[in-house]
């Protein structure tokens, strides 16, 4: 879990610099907006449905799954637990929070240029510090460094027939507290927002030609001592405040990369593959674990082996599933409706042309953009 929440911080952030690095500014605002739906509403909603099935979820009690199918459930303490639902689907609440606000402050964002970028990326890593601190001394929660992502294993060697936020017990209950200071420092949308914008600045960093680094491992070292000390922090600095930094120096560093014709494990085929139909494994993989557990695995015991041949299953069924969605609801969608009449394909945009050599990155940048839904 401690992964999984790096996971979310480095998607956050290539989220912001992807958006930025291929936002049309001729485009109008709304059809901005309509792709952003377009990627990410039909392919939550089909994850929704499969785990609304799979879980037996009582459609009755509406508090269940309405949050969750309208991408608001992180907005209210209460809707996180009771609303979770698909659980994974809670990062989609903070990522349309960034898709709204992007065009409304792109005004702002074109006036920060040259050193000031600097300044402005470093500020937003500041501020995350600073709000931060702020949930650990004022908001009511843990105190310690233990991580509290550990309560959700239960005692015993026999698996449970259901995953706990897929139990019938989880969804009788009528509410399910969460700690204050854990909401705030993760599922919040509006607190997760400026590493939304770290991205954004580090994209024009890296498009006006001010990322000089193109070594790897310096950018990976960082990250690795970062990764290190969140065992060494309080619960609200594990989830994102001491990893933006070292996250946005690595996506930098790749993009840098790309630009100077060093190509890497991540253009090659297979993974821009698994990049396209990422964002459909990202949302299909809960309700699969849930199937195999409920159908499968519950109530067995098992070695190594054993959790890792089903551990295995599961990340092929959810690939085959992925790329099923992506191939018939996805790519259909996007087809049709995601594109402005007349336009076979979008370029790169003006911002992106003031460093020589940006023009050339389109089509090794396609598989970031892929990932960030398009």
């Amino acid at each position: 879990m401690q992964l999984g929440a790096a996971g979310v911080t480095f998607f956050f952030v290539l989220s912001g610099f992807v958006i930025q690095w291929s936002y049309r500014s001729d485009r109008p605002v709304l059809w901005f907006y309509r792709r952003r739906i377009l990627k990410i509403y039909p392919t939550h909603l089909v994850a929704a449905a499969m785990f609304v099935v799979v879980a037996a979820v009582p459609v009755s009690r509406i508090v269940l799954w309405l949050p969750n199918a309208l991408l608001v459930h992180t907005w209210v303490p209460k809707w996180t637990t009771v609303g979770g639902l698909n659980v994974p689907a809670w990062s989609l609440c903070a990522e349309m929070l960034f898709y709204l606000s992007f065009p409304l402050a792109m005004p702002l964002v074109r006036r920060i240029n040259g050193p000031a970028l600097w300044w402005a990326m470093g500020g937003l890593v500041v501020l995350i510090l600073a709000m931060h601190t702020g949930f650990f001394l004022l908001a009511e929660g843990p105190k310690g460094i233990a991580n509290i992502f550990v309560p959700r294993l239960l005692p015993g060697d026999v698996s449970p027939h259901s995953e706990i936020h897929a139990s019938p017990q989880w969804f009788a209950q009528n509410d399910i507290p969460v700690s204050p200071s854990y909401w705030l420092s993760y599922t919040f949308p509006l607190s997760r927002l400026p590493e939304f914008y770290v991205g954004v600045c580090t994209a024009r960093l890296v498009s006006q030609g001010r990322w000089p680094n193109v070594r790897l491992a310096t950018a990976l070292a960082a990250l690795a001592v970062a990764y290190g000390a969140t065992w060494l922090v309080p619960i609200n600095f594990k989830m994102s405040a001491l990893l933006v930094g070292p996250m946005a120096a690595v996506i930098a560093t790749l993009a840098a990369r790309d630009l100077a014709g060093i190509s890497g494990l991540n253009s090659t085929p297979p993974l821009v593959w698994l990049g396209k139909v990422s964002f459909a494994f990202y949302m299909i993989q809960f309700p699969v674990m849930v199937l195999i557990t409920r159908v499968f695995i519950g109530g067995h015991q098992y070695g190594f082996f054993g959790w890792l041949a089903w551990a295995s299953a599961i990340f092929g069924v959810s690939v085959i599933l992925a790329a099923a969605i992506y191939r018939w609801v996805d790519t259909p969608i996007m087809r049709r409706f995601g594109r402005p009449k007349g336009s076979a394909r979008l370029r790169l945009p003006a911002a992106a042309e003031v460093h020589p050599g940006c023009a050339e990155s389109d089509r090794s940048l396609d598989h970031a953009a892929a990932v960030q839904r398009g």
